[in-house]
């Protein structure tokens, strides 16, 4: 497993048959607008959907440690006449080969009013089917006051006209009484409508009643935090493994400070598994999907990833996820059925 350590889960996967697929969306879709990240699949129908987060800012993250900028080794660069960070959604169609068949701009068309903080859009959100619907659900915070409180919001897309367009918008609040900050990467419950998976070490999961705007646990672990360096927080939507198992990509998150006290960070994941009951049963070994980027001197890895989609292949039946790198690029990795479940059950 040497390269998996090395090269990633893509490198690993390209030696044992597996394929990766970056996107790249025209100009005519992006206009002179900069970085594509954070892609969410799905198979609806027979065909393999996807949104792309496309953003108005440039992540600079010095890999390595060796050319910082000057405010730091995690940076946004933005335009000198926008210090905003707006999230656009992209909502394409891809062959059967994963080529980008078409793209066009999801027009969020109950945007009202003059946004109240500078974190601008629906950020990462992952497409999925519920009661024959279409929905986009991610983090919202412009909306709520001018601190960035930020709530996961579940909007209902669909094509009007040959337009993708936003047909419904319900802000969910957080169960109890909603006094949370900022709830951001909630995965949704592909076969149990209108349930997340909240919290992953220990889990809690939540439904959202749509009609009356109500938040509720439904089901939440009171043992004791499993053992694990950091906490898993949210990826993809949640899949069937098997008739007696659920999965979902997840993320763990270093976030830290170099020797000047200036942000960094580093993402890298794992795959959890948990039986029909919510009991997690399994979590993956630690990886990156593009390598590491080592620091010698703090002897930590290094790298901005994030998945937030995965499917099943509606011809091939391969793993097919879905991650943005650096803020600043779009990927799939292909992983045919029996290799990912190699990876799954690997214990090195």
């Amino acid at each position: 497993m040497h390269d998996l350590h090395m090269g990633g889960l893509a490198a690993w996967a390209l030696k044992r048959g597996g394929s990766l697929h970056p996107i790249l969306l025209p100009k005519s879709v992006t206009g002179n607008e900069t970085g594509i990240m954070n892609p969410s699949i799905y198979s609806h129908k027979g065909k393999l959907l996807l949104n792309i987060r496309h953003i108005n800012y440039i992540l600079y993250h010095s890999e390595g440690k060796r050319f910082p900028h000057q405010w730091g080794p995690l940076v946004y660069i933005h335009p000198e006449n926008d210090v905003t960070l707006t999230t656009h959604n992209v909502m394409c169609e891809l062959d059967n080969n994963l080529n980008l068949a078409s793209a066009q701009r999801v027009d969020m068309a109950l945007d009202t009013g003059k946004p109240t903080w500078n974190f601008i859009g629906l950020e990462d959100a992952r497409l999925f089917e519920w009661d024959d619907k279409l929905y986009l659900c991610g983090v919202r915070r412009d909306c709520y006051d001018d601190k960035g409180t930020g709530r996961m919001e579940l909007c209902h897309i669909d094509q009007v006209d040959g337009k993708w367009t936003e047909i419904s918008r319900h802000p969910i609040p957080a169960p109890g009484d909603d006094g949370s900050f900022c709830e951001k990467n909630w995965m949704p419950v592909l076969d149990e409508p209108y349930t997340f998976v909240k919290w992953c070490n220990p889990t809690q999961v939540v439904k959202f009643n749509i009609e009356e705007g109500t938040t509720e646990v439904v089901y939440e672990d009171t043992s004791e935090r499993a053992p694990f360096e950091k906490d898993f927080r949210g990826g993809s939507q949640v899949l069937r493994l098997n008739d007696d198992q659920r999965m979902a990509f997840v993320h763990e998150t270093n976030l830290l400070r170099d020797p000047f006290g200036r942000k960094d960070g580093d993402y890298s994941h794992r795959i959890l598994v948990w039986d029909n009951d919510w009991n997690l049963i399994h979590a993956s070994r630690k990886f990156h999907f593009m390598g590491t980027f080592f620091d010698h001197v703090t002897g930590i890895d290094y790298n901005i990833e994030f998945v937030t989609g995965m499917c099943v292949h509606p011809e091939t039946g391969d793993i097919l996820v879905s991650y943005g790198f650096q803020d600043n690029a779009t990927f799939i990795l292909r992983l045919p059925h029996k290799l990912f479940l190699d990876f799954l059950n690997s214990k090195v």
